[in-house]
């Protein structure tokens, strides 16, 4: 069964129980963030630079330390052009299954893979995505405690599983509103359509008017809901 008639309940249920998470951003804003989960990809991130170059978005991507090491000069190319560059853990295991030090472990590794790589200083890279969006109130405790920023989504397509392009346009068109925050992915799961998904999904979404800015422009714009 897939899950993406659900997210939009999970967000309104989670969105107001953990304030202090990056759900969205300025309600009263067209301005929306296109974010990337589980990259660099050899393959498909250089796909995506491609299109995001062509109609020159910026955009966010939420990396795996194990595959920036692997594709070091793809994650150079990603930074290098301006993109935010995020955290999503160094191999994907679930953060509430990780212990206090395996979770710390596993961001630090992923912020030196992201220095030794792009020259991004840790202090630079510190907003984190759960892999799977899970996490519990202790996970966000320690974000908090270690100077993280907790970043969500707002709009799930469940492109990884994918569905086809246009029902993941369709999916996003659908619920996109101001200050959105839309999660895709260029890596394993879901990367093989990416770059085509969003050859359709950009030029619709300025048509009607939106802002594409990074995931640390919407900290900034939110008011006070995402933004502490």
């Amino acid at each position: 069964m897939q899950l993406a008639p659900l997210f939009p309940i999970f967000y309104r249920i989670l969105q107001p129980s953990f304030p202090n998470c990056l759900w969205m951003g300025n309600p009263h804003s067209k301005a929306i963030a296109l974010t990337f989960d589980d990259g660099p990809h050899p393959q498909h991130t250089p796909e995506v630079l491609a299109v995001l170059d062509q109609y020159k978005i910026t955009a966010s991507f939420f990396w795996l330390g194990v595959c920036v090491n692997r594709s070091p000069a793809v994650a150079k190319a990603v930074s290098d052009r301006g993109h935010w560059i995020g955290l999503h853990g160094y191999d994907h295991r679930s953060f509430p299954m990780l212990s206090q030090n395996e979770l710390k472990q596993s961001l630090e590794k992923t912020q030196v893979a992201i220095y030794n790589a792009c020259n991004l200083q840790p202090e630079q890279v510190r907003d984190v995505r759960p892999p799977n969006g899970l996490f519990t109130p202790t996970t966000l405790k320690l974000f908090l405690e270690w100077n993280y920023r907790p970043v969500m989504w707002s709009v799930v397509p469940e492109d990884w599983v994918r569905p086809g392009v246009n029902t993941v346009v369709k999916r996003v068109m659908q619920q996109v509103k101001n200050g959105s925050l839309i999660v895709l992915h260029d890596g394993v799961c879901g990367g093989q359509d990416v770059a085509a998904t969003i050859k359709i999904l950009i030029p619709q979404l300025l048509q009607q008017g939106y802002e594409f800015v990074t995931v640390d422009a919407l900290w900034q714009r939110s008011e006070g809901t995402g933004k502490r």
